[in-house]
């Protein structure tokens, strides 16, 4: 008997089936970079339309975690799939170097500035700092498969990002939109200061909340101003608050002239509160249920002097509309130091600030009884003092959303402090940002409604900072009058054109007379600093607007949902406050990494993810997956098994993968490609279905819906390709003639596949892609690109044959899977010991039947048995189906097995020279080679 299998084209291919992907990684990485992969994208997009994903800069400070991972695969995944869309798409990643978290860093190692360390060796300590964690962090976004710029990112530090900075603020000052003002701000006294609304985050705190009298000086002005007023004992007017520590500077106590005021007898004394607020003070101070003996509007209560609780002074009531009746007492102690409305109303009465509180948060050497006391700690104490005083009428503590420093985490004060802002009601300013927001593409669109709600009462924004590492605010103030110089436009260049050359230092070491002239014993130099989100915000400026190969505005800026008060919102009010447009043009948000159980990511809670270890241990390509994989609007749940489950599914795309190329086998699309409408009907219908879903996946990548494009590949593996043409199409391939039409019309099909999804997936899965790319032959038209990242989006062929459509196809899929059922029950049963072992009889309707005839021979190949009949429908033969019109019944194959194929035929042993295969197999052994016939 002859050995047959020499005959048979088994498939053979290089591509591992392990994918052992955190080791083959760094070599593939190792090779982009010997080839310059990103130049040689840069040069085959070159003079093609530009896309421009503006990098939002993540912070240099610390090893970047999953959300930072998460944020730069989102942004790599969409630059690659607008680059095989044929844009020009460059990326150029970003880092925020200057700011609080890294002079502290600096602090624990060199002192501070201006005390152990002079400020320019500080600030020099600090730029050493930054360039490190800069390159910490490049290294861990690299091994990601990120491609862009690395060797030329933008810093904020650099020397001519920090000139173009302090360029975007002459702009703004020419535009009318900077002003100095003296008023209260968010004050981080572990930051020594000011803080803007983005810099803001709330965190559950516990704070004391207390009720305090402050007695009526003015009893006789009272009686006038409550002629109705009866009962006996002293008068105070009750207030209450959850910042104990401001009392010391209170110098008045608000009310509102519209409110109803009522004076309650409590014993001895006499308490005045809001009406609608008696019930609620009464039940918190244990008061019980008192006797009203006066009431009055809180209009006339205005001037009425008070005693302030422990001072020997007296402190005015004033009137307000910022007085409710939500809670408290409708009474409100007013320290124009430490509160806006309190800022805004002392204000109107001429009562200005008493600056009691230093920069760290202690009270000055001034204070009477508090001198020394820090904010933090002193709540007891005041509360004591006013026990002794008999002007505590009820404490407890209790939990509240309370502001925190988003970057040192510890409780903000407001203190009042001269500092720059952005005005955003001058020169209409915020009016015109709200505008703006209509013409942004805001993706989810409830992003647009959280950036409305974002700026719908924006204050002014405080771009001031009391810091030593940080673009300074280069400006020149009149000594006398505070105004800025007239010429600050050709100053701010001037100084600029320094900063280009030494940096930041040029303008803390600049003598004034080297600009000013005379002048200059007339003038100031300012010495605060920018804020960090104003660094970051004008890099649509500093960065976008003078780097050759960008543009503005941005087409996308994609960050996550926390940037709508943090980097969208402030590059978009200095855009319009320079520009007068919006600097993007798509706005994506992703949410936050929690864990499988939707909660936040934490390390005390030990449920964090690190994508280093994930790299490591799985790949980038898992990672990569996984983030295309979830549906990143919402938050996107990661877990060790949930990453174990990502590794699954890779697994069965990259054995599709592996089953295309190893079915390529010794084909050469050069020599052996088929003419579409000369190939076989089932393989037409697998290029137009691969054509279809192209169509479906290149509408989601440009709509950004990553997760579905992820479930169509799986299915395609798992369903299109994995439970229907791959498993039809195996027989042909390896018992075929091998330059048999049937065979190598499979292996087109089988080009036309792998070359478009080897595209697909290179934008999620990058590294495999590329291995895939340097498995495959020539293109369909003469050289192959040298990358997968070079080329574009595959041109497919399409079906236009009525009687094998996309429909028909559809319909005997179906049919495959009724019959595979069936023959797996009677496997089952014992019946039959595999498909090919199986005949299998069809009683079809007549619009089925005509279908399946039309398949002639072919159809014992696509249900993947010996052999098939067709019958009329009997309802009482054959086993029932989910297929209208079909039953199916089941036998063993009665016939020899065929040596070479496998399938049981009646023709095994005709052809007497080979006795032990079927005809078919010396046809494809000894003739032409079989032909696959169809209707």
């Amino acid at each position: 008997m002859s050995d047959y299998k020499s005959t048979l084209n088994l498939p053979q291919t290089k591509f591992a089936m392990k994918a052992n992907l955190a080791q083959r990684e760094p070599q593939m990485l190792k090779r982009w970079q010997q080839e310059k992969l990103y130049e040689s994208i840069r040069q085959a997009r070159a003079g093609r339309d530009k896309f421009i994903l503006h990098d939002g800069p993540p912070y240099a400070n610390g090893d970047i975690h999953i959300g930072h991972a998460v944020n730069k695969v989102l942004k790599d995944i969409i630059i690659k799939a607008k680059t095989l869309s044929g844009f020009d798409a460059p990326y150029i990643p970003g880092w925020d170097c200057h700011g609080l978290p890294i002079e502290h860093n600096v602090e624990k190692k060199v002192g501070k500035a201006g005390e152990k360390v002079d400020h320019a060796t500080f600030r020099k300590k600090c730029r050493e700092y930054a360039a490190r964690q800069v390159e910490g962090q490049k290294k861990d976004f690299i091994r990601l498969g990120v491609l862009g710029e690395w060797d030329t990112p933008y810093l904020t530090m650099d020397f001519k990002t920090e000139a173009d900075t302090v360029r975007a603020l002459g702009k703004i000052v020419q535009n009318g939109h900077l002003h100095k003002g003296f008023k209260p701000v968010y004050w981080s006294v572990v930051g020594r200061s000011a803080l803007a609304e983005a810099e803001v985050e709330y965190q559950d705190k516990t704070s004391f909340s207390i009720d305090v009298r402050f007695a009526v000086a003015e009893e006789e002005k009272l009686a006038t101003a409550i002629p109705n007023l009866k009962g006996s004992g002293k008068v105070s007017v009750v207030i209450w608050t959850t910042t104990p520590w401001t009392l010391p500077a209170n110098q008045a106590v608000s009310v509102n002239p519209e409110i109803n005021y009522v004076v309650l007898q409590n014993g001895s004394e006499r308490l005045l509160l809001a009406e609608a607020l008696v019930e609620s003070v009464c039940q918190r101070a244990g008061l019980g249920e008192l006797d009203v003996v006066g009431n009055c509007s809180g209009s006339v209560l205005e001037g009425l002097q008070l005693s302030h609780p422990f001072y020997d002074k007296c402190v005015p009531v004033l009137l307000g509309d910022h007085v409710t009746t939500d809670a408290g007492t409708g009474c409100v102690h007013t320290a124009p130091d430490h509160g806006m409305e309190d800022f805004v109303v002392g204000k109107k009465y001429d009562i200005g600030t008493l600056n009691y509180v230093d920069e760290g948060g202690t009270y000055r050497d001034s204070v009477e009884i508090f001198a020394g006391d820090h904010v933090y700690k002193v709540d007891e104490k005041v509360i004591a003092l006013l026990e002794e005083k008999g002007a505590l009428l009820h404490q407890e503590k209790f939990v509240h959303s309370f502001p925190h420093c988003w970057r040192t985490k510890t409780p903000l004060i407001f203190r009042a402090t001269p500092q720059w802002f952005i005005s955003m009601e001058k020169n209409n300013l915020l009016n015109d940002v709200k505008a703006s927001v209509d013409g942004v593409q805001w993706i989810p669109d409830w992003g647009e409604a959280r950036i409305r709600s974002m700026l719908e009462a924006s204050p002014d924004w405080c771009i001031s900072r009391q810091r030593t590492w940080g673009v300074p605010i280069t400006l020149f103030v009149n000594k006398e009058t505070q105004e800025l110089h007239p010429d600050t436009p050709r100053l701010v260049e001037e100084v600029a054109k320094r900063i280009d050359e030494k940096g930041m230092d040029a303008w803390f070491e600049l003598d004034a007379a080297e600009l000013l002239g005379d002048e200059a014993d007339y003038y100031s130099k300012v010495t605060d600093t920018l804020d960090v989100w104003f660094d970051s915000g004008v890099t649509h400026y500093s960065v976008m607007q003078q780097r050759d190969n960008l543009g503005y505005p941005a087409d996308l800026y994609l960050e996550g949902s926390d940037q709508h008060r943090g980097w969208f919102q402030s590059s978009l009010k200095t855009a319009m406050a320079i520009n007068k447009t919006a600097p993007y043009k798509q706005v994506l948000t992703h949410g936050f990494t929690v864990d499988a159980e939707g909660k936040k990511m934490s390390k005390s809670l030990g449920n964090t993810v690190s994508p280093q270890k994930v790299v490591n241990e799985l790949g980038a390509d898992i990672l990569r997956l996984w983030v295309s994989a979830t549906d990143f609007s919402g938050d996107m749940s990661v877990s060790d098994e949930i990453l174990k489950r990502t590794a699954d599914s890779y697994r069965r795309i990259r054995n599709t993968a592996r089953f295309f190329l190893s079915n390529l086998n010794g084909f050469n699309a050069a020599e052996h490609m088929v003419p579409f409408d000369q190939m076989v009907e089932l393989d037409k219908w697998a290029v137009d279905r691969v054509a279809q879903l192209q169509e479906e996946i290149l509408q989601h990548y440009d709509d950004y819906n990553l997760h579905l494009i992820y479930q169509k590949l799986h299915n395609f593996c798992v369903v299109d390709m994995g439970g229907f043409y791959l498993d039809i199409i195996k027989d042909r391939q390896y018992t075929a003639k091998t330059d048999s039409v049937a065979r190598r019309s499979a292996q087109t099909a089988l080009h036309y596949i792998v070359h478009a999804f080897v595209r697909w997936i290179a934008p999620i899965m990058s590294f495999t892609a590329d291995e895939i790319w340097q498995e495959l032959d020539g293109g369909f038209a003469g050289e192959k690109e040298s990358s997968v990242f070079v080329a574009q989006w595959l041109s497919l062929p399409r079906l236009d044959n009525e009687t094998f459509s996309r429909e028909f196809w559809q319909k005997i899929a179906k049919v495959k899977v009724a019959v595979n059922k069936a023959i797996e029950a009677k496997r089952n049963a014992g019946v039959v010991g595999g498909s090919l072992a199986s005949e299998v009889t069809l009683y079809c309707s007549d619009e089925l039947k005509q279908q399946l005839l039309s398949l002639k021979d072919e159809l014992r190949f696509v249900l993947i048995c010996s052999s098939t009949q067709l019958e009329s429908f009997d309802e009482s033969k054959g086993e029932a189906t989910d297929v209208q019109g079909l039953r199916v019944a089941v036998t063993k194959a009665e016939h020899e097995k065929c040596e070479r194929c496998w399938h049981f035929r009646e023709d095994v042993g005709s052809n007497a020279e080979h006795p032990s295969i079927c005809a078919r197999c010396v046809t494809n052994i000894e003739g032409e080679g079989e032909v696959r016939e169809f209707a």
